[in-house]
């Protein structure tokens, strides 16, 4: 189908009009279709754009869905002064974001997409060292309180709390309330063996 004639090209660099009805349009498809359902193919016709346009500014489906993940990305990053807090309030911001918006849906299918096609498998885990890197800061600033021990590895911790998340989202159990969510994040902090003195 031809480019939308209200929307010019703009060649390789993305027009940010006809990127974001692209967006628009993968995140519609997706909510309405399911991941089953979801083709470049669906998002070209939604959108109004060419394939080729697609494709030169998301080289796959992966790709795509990720930018759509991010853009709607609403998640508190707390500094309370106390890892733990900090840790349970940005598990909390996170399973609600999940729930109460797309990305919950948009994010499973990219997990989903991972299992099959390696861009989405590459694509996922530059993402998931992002997010190590922004819980492990987190890991950080209580090691500079003196909070945890020097030798924590924050990105071990972020990917305990990511395995958390992700176990979560994908089992459908984003209504966990604020006691279910502090204890998973206390197990972290102080451990589950036997404190003997």
């Amino acid at each position: 189908m031809a480019e939308d004639s209200g929307r010019r090209s703009i060649g390789a660099r993305r027009n940010p009009e006809s990127a974001g009805a692209i967006l628009d349009a993968a995140e519609a498809v997706l909510v309405e279709a399911g991941y089953a359902g979801f083709s470049i193919e669906a998002v070209a016709r939604r959108a109004r754009a060419g394939k080729p346009t697609i494709y030169r500014w998301w080289p796959s489906k992966a790709a795509l869905l990720l930018d759509v993940y991010q853009r709607g990305k609403r998640v508190d990053n707390p500094d309370t002064g106390k890892l733990e807090d900090d840790l349970f309030g940005f598990l909390k911001s996170l399973f609600s974001h999940w729930r109460e918006t797309s990305s919950g849906s948009v994010f499973r299918s990219l997990i989903a997409e991972a299992q099959s096609d390696e861009a989405a498998a590459a694509a996922l885990a530059d993402y998931a060292r992002g997010r190590r890197t922004h819980t492990g800061q987190m890991v950080e600033r209580a090691k500079a309180r003196g909070e945890v021990a020097a030798d924590v590895d924050p990105t071990l911790v972020a990917d305990l709390i990511a395995s958390y998340a992700w176990t979560h989202l994908l089992t459908d159990r984003l209504d966990e309330d604020d006691a279910a969510i502090r204890k998973a994040v206390r197990y972290v902090m102080h451990g589950i063996a036997v404190r003997i003195r």
